[in-house]
């Protein structure tokens, strides 16, 4: 996921403050999965479980990212990609409804975990976590695919 976040700030950095502000708060938001995860270079012990106040951390920079996803940023490449034709609207449209997908599982982790009063709860965290990850995974190559079609459309005018 890293590797997708460096690329697509490669590809598409200072093109736009907005892109460029959406993918400064993915890689906050990836740095924090990893931290959560216990990913390299954030290892944990295998057997621990991190902090609540990390969770919370974390679910509070994944909400931001996914409210200016769908509040500030899909709508704004949606429209621009209407205006530059039926393919391209196309795509968008057809892209919208998977992303849609992603965010229901990532409120659920939030709706679970952000203010888990049980550790109960706890002996799913690392699954949930993997899923998490994975619908995110698929989340940032959706959004990349967006954002690609714009761009690939605004260099052929």
């Amino acid at each position: 996921m890293l590797s997708r976040l460096e690329q697509a700030q490669q590809r598409w950095g200072g093109s736009h403050s907005v892109i460029d502000n959406w993918l400064a708060e993915r890689q906050e938001l990836l740095l924090l999965y990893c931290k959560v995860a216990g990913l390299s270079p954030f290892e944990q012990d295998d057997r621990a479980l991190p902090d609540q106040l990390q969770i919370q951390t974390f679910c509070q920079i994944l909400m931001d990212y996914l409210s200016a996803g769908h509040f500030e940023i899909y709508d704004n490449l949606v429209a621009a990609c209407k205006e530059k034709g039926p393919q391209s609207l196309k795509l968008a449209q057809s892209l919208y409804p998977r992303i849609t997908d992603t965010t229901d599982l990532a409120l659920d982790f939030n709706d679970k975990y952000a203010e888990m009063q049980s550790e109960t709860l706890m002996s799913d965290f690392d699954k949930d976590l993997s899923e998490l990850g994975e619908a995110l995974e698929l989340r940032f190559a959706l959004e990349d695919e967006l954002i690609d079609n714009l761009y690939a459309n605004h260099s052929e005018d």
